[in-house]
C-alpha cells in the first residue's frame, strides 16, 4: 500500500505533478460563495449539510463545499476551445460517518469547452494514475448513462420513473428493479436485459462484446461505439466496467466512473460528464472532470512499525552547533531519521541512541 501517514499532502503533490504535466492549469477561489448556488444544486453535493453565515451586505454566504459548482459558476463559456483545469482546495462538509463539519482537501480536474472524445478518454486516464499515485491496487469502474438513457427510451421506463430505476441499479437491488419494470408493463426479456446490465462487471474487452451483442437494436451503434473506441484506446488494466456506477441523472451524461483502492470500503475518486449541470446553470460548454477524495486517505491501513526515528542524536554542551549541525547532516544523507536532542527521550522509540561527545558521536544503544 502506497499511502501511509501524512499521504494525503503527498498525494496532493503528485496529483499537481501529474496534470500540469498534461497542461491542465491550477485554479484558485473563494473559500466562499453565495448561499444560494448551493441551494438550488443540493443533490450534486456529496452532503447537503452546508456552513452558512451573513457577511456585511447581508448576503447569505456559504463556506465551499464543493469545487466543481464554483468553477462552472465564475468561468465563461469558451466556444471551439478547451478549458482544462485543475484544483487543490480545502472544501468543508460533512463526511460520511462524522457528526460534524471537517475542513477537506480535495484535489481534481475539469475539462470545460468542445469536449470531444479525445478529452474524456484523457481524463479517464488521468483518473486512472490519481489512483496510481494513491496505491497500485486500484480500479476503475467505468459506465455510461447514455447508454442506459436510450436503453430506458427503448424498452418504455417512464421518465418519472427513471431516478428511482437508476437508484435500484446503484444499489444492484433486483427484487425493486424486476417490480418497478412490471409496474411500468416492461417485456420480461427487456427486464432481463437490464437485470443484466446491472450486475456486469469485468474488463472492457470481455463485457465490450457482450455489451454490444445485448444491446443491439435497443441502443444506438453510435453511442456503443463511442463507449467502445474510448475504453479501447485506453487500453489500461485498471478500467472495469460495471453499469451500477451511476449518478444523478439530473446533472449527469455519457460516461461517469468511480474508483476504488484496496482498504477503503468507498469509492476515493468519482467523476463523469456533467452536460446537464452546465445547462442548468445557463452554460453552452460541455465538461468532464473528476474529483479525489484525499480526506479518504487516513482510513488506509497504515504499516505498522515499532519505532517512531531511526536515531536519536544526544548532545551536550561541549559539542559546538556546527558539530552537531554536521552530525545530523550526515546521518540524513544516509537515508536515517534523526531526532536530535539534549536529553534522553522517555517516550520515543528509536532504533539507535547515539551521543555526541566534543565532534566524536558514540552509539550507546542499538535496538534494531
Amino acid at each position: 500500500m502506497q499511502a501511509t501517514v501524512g499521504s494525503a499532502e503527498r498525494v496532493a503533490l503528485a496529483l499537481r505533478s501529474l496534470y500540469d504535466q498534461f497542461g491542465y492549469t491550477q485554479y484558485k477561489m473563494s473559500k466562499f460563495e453565495e448561499y444560494d448556488l448551493y441551494a438550488r444544486n443540493k443533490d450534486f453535493l456529496v452532503s447537503d449539510s452546508v456552513i452558512t453565515f451573513t457577511d456585511l451586505s447581508g448576503k447569505l454566504m456559504a463556506l465551499k463545499p464543493d469545487v466543481t459548482l464554483s468553477i462552472v459558476k465564475n468561468s465563461k463559456d469558451t466556444p471551439n476551445a478547451v478549458q482544462k483545469l485543475y484544483y487543490n482546495e480545502n472544501v468543508y462538509r460533512v463526511t460520511k460517518g462524522a457528526h460534524g463539519f471537517k475542513e477537506i482537501m480535495q484535489v481534481g480536474l475539469e475539462c470545460l469547452g468542445d469536449v470531444d472524445d479525445y478529452c474524456i478518454a484523457e481524463v479517464l486516464m488521468l483518473a486512472t494514475q490519481s489512483l496510481t499515485a494513491i496505491s497500485e491496487e486500484a480500479v476503475l469502474d467505468v459506465s455510461h448513462l447514455g447508454i442506459l438513457k436510450e436503453l430506458t427510451d427503448s424498452i418504455g421506463i417512464p421518465t418519472d420513473s427513471r431516478e428511482e430505476l437508476v437508484k435500484f441499479i446503484s444499489e444492484k437491488n433486483t427484487h425493486e428493479l424486476t417490480a418497478l419494470c412490471q409496474q411500468c408493463g416492461v417485456a420480461q426479456a427487456h427486464i432481463d436485459i437490464l437485470r443484466w446490465l446491472m450486475s456486469v462487471s469485468g474488463a472492457p474487452a470481455t463485457v465490450l462484446p457482450q455489451l454490444k451483442e445485448t444491446l443491439a437494436g435497443l441502443v444506438s451503434p453510435e453511442t456503443l461505439n463511442q463507449f467502445e473506441a474510448i475504453l479501447t484506446a485506453l487500453d489500461d488494466p485498471m478500467l472495469r466496467i460495471d453499469f451500477s456506477v451511476v449518478d444523478d441523472i439530473h446533472y449527469y451524461n455519457g460516461i461517469v466512473f468511480k474508483g476504488f483502492v484496496r482498504g477503503l470500503p468507498g469509492s476515493v475518486l468519482s467523476g463523469g460528464q456533467y452536460d446537464k449541470l452546465m445547462r442548468k446553470m445557463k452554460r453552452t460548454d460541455r465538461a468532464v472532470g473528476f474529483a479525489v477524495y484525499t480526506d479518504l486517505l487516513d482510513r488506509l491501513e497504515q504499516p505498522t512499525s515499532e519505532f517512531d526515528i531511526d536515531a536519536v542524536l544526544l548532545y551536550d554542551d561541549a559539542s559546538s552547533l556546527t558539530a552537531i549541525r554536521q552530525q545530523a547532516q550526515a546521518l540524513t544523507a544516509q537515508g536515517i531519521s534523526v531526532m536530535v536532542l539534549r536529553n534522553k527521550p522517555e517516550t520515543v522509540r528509536y532504533r539507535q541512541l547515539m551521543k555526541l561527545s566534543g565532534n566524536e558521536v558514540q552509539i550507546l544503544e542499538n535496538n534494531a
